[in-house]
């Protein structure tokens, strides 16, 4: 077997109308990774529903309400492959009221392309997806400018936006200069998968060219081991087995470990004996890696999904409180201290009680606009003291940023996304 390409998760984001799912699906079809056939139904439906040109859209919007009303609401997976790497394409909508789908995207991408539509430039949400992108760990960026063919490929116009975008990117701590700018049409293809010839002033890649410049996630294998489990197993002959991804560090055979919490409260302690991945026996395990595994002296009724399992000498953050910087996305009114939540950390899902509102952020760059607000409401930033009803695993962003980001969920919609920049560790 060839050795697999690597993996690159990759968030398609930007305003709605921006062009976002249209270049998706011409960079799929221009590639060859869907075929003339599929291609040609989606023209079909496209011309049924009256909506001719949109069938490069459709390719990632199949859900029918989608392609009745022409946005995306979910998110879609697609595999693509380039010259280089392997990527999966998750599609996030640009939609406010769909904004929430975009933190089950943003927080698993490792690279984002931000379309941006060159005769509308920057628009309110482009602001906003740009900030979640940032707060969410998505660390590089490519920028692409959409729509070239409404404004005559005009030159000077796609140097406009570039300026624009740039000094967005620098006030939420992205550095412009290491961030590729594409101009490109979507809708007719230029620039995207095939050179084309209306750009002759533009010097740089295709779309499809730049993303083999990204650089793909390097493992952190470096980090302290961190492995929070999903599901605790009773199986006949072995006994015990958790199952969950190593998220951080390495786990080997013969490991001393913590489970923290665990029933107690204080963490139960063991010997990993055997470690399992796509039923092989393996000596170690390294993050990314979706792990069985047994362990010497822990039963099933002293672990549970959403404890957190670590090395003995360095044992996983319980938090008996923590400060957090998070983003209002859609809460029906406004959010005030004694608000009590559920927090979806990791595999855990905690009830946890914001105990003050230190700061309101501008959600565009970071900058303080108040201390102490008594409110905070959507499309707001702030830095938040939040206290959980149970102690519960985090870990702080400069730490370890795999472990620190949250959503918060009420009453089936996402609320708000974070993620926690200190904590105060359970004696």
């Amino acid at each position: 077997m060839a050795k697999e390409k690597t993996h690159i998760n990759l968030v398609f984001i930007g305003h709605v109308d921006h062009g976002k799912s249209t270049t998706v699906g011409r960079l799929l079809y221009d590639s060859k990774n869907i075929d003339e056939q599929a291609m040609r139904k989606l023209k079909d439906k496209a011309k049924e529903l009256g909506k001719v040109g949109f069938e490069f859209a459709f390719v990632m919007d199949n859900l029918k309400e989608e392609q009745e009303r022409g946005v995306t609401i979910d998110l879609a997976h697609k595999r693509f492959d380039t010259p280089k790497y392997y990527f999966t394409i998750i599609d996030a909508p640009g939609h406010k009221d769909f904004i929430k789908n975009m933190i089950t995207g943003a927080a698993q991408a490792d690279a984002g392309v931000l379309v941006v539509d060159c005769s509308s430039g920057i628009q309110a949400q482009t602001k906003e997806h740009v900030f979640l992108a940032r707060t969410l760990g998505v660390n590089q960026l490519i920028i692409a400018v959409n729509k070239m063919d409404t404004v005559g490929y005009d030159e000077a116009k796609f140097n406009k936006v570039k300026a624009d975008v740039s000094a967005l990117l620098k006030t939420v701590g992205y550095n412009p200069d290491k961030v590729i700018f594409v101009p490109e049409s979507g809708l007719l293809g230029e620039n995207v998968v095939n050179k084309g010839d209306k750009m002759p002033w533009y010097k740089g890649g295709t779309l499809l060219e730049t993303l083999d410049t990204l650089t793909p996630p390097e493992k952190p294998t470096n980090l302290p081991l961190r492995l929070p489990l999903q599901d605790v197993y009773n199986i006949t002959g072995i006994g015990v087995v958790p199952v969950g991804r190593v998220e951080t560090g390495i786990m080997k055979v013969g490991d001393k470990v913590i489970i923290v919490p665990g029933r107690e409260g204080k963490g139960v302690i063991g010997e990993v004996k055997t470690i399992e991945m796509h039923h092989e026996q393996m000596q170690k395990a390294e993050s990314g890696d979706n792990i069985g595994f047994n362990v010497r002296g822990i039963e099933k009724k002293d672990i549970a999904r959403g404890d957190v399992l670590g090395h003995v000498d360095n044992p996983p953050s319980l938090a008996t409180e923590f400060t957090a910087q998070i983003i209002v996305l859609n809460h029906p009114t406004v959010l005030t201290v004694g608000y009590t939540p559920v927090f979806h950390i990791h595999t855990a899902q905690v009830a946890c009680q914001i105990v003050a509102i230190e700061k309101k952020l501008n959600p565009a760059t970071g900058e303080v606009l108040q201390e102490n607000p008594d409110f905070i409401k959507n499309g707001d930033a702030a830095i938040v003291r939040i206290k959980p009803i149970t102690p519960l695993v985090i870990e702080k962003q400069k730490e370890i940023p795999e472990m620190s980001r949250f959503a918060v969920r009420d009453s089936g919609a996402t609320v708000a996304a974070g993620m926690c920049i200190d904590l105060v560790k359970k004696s």
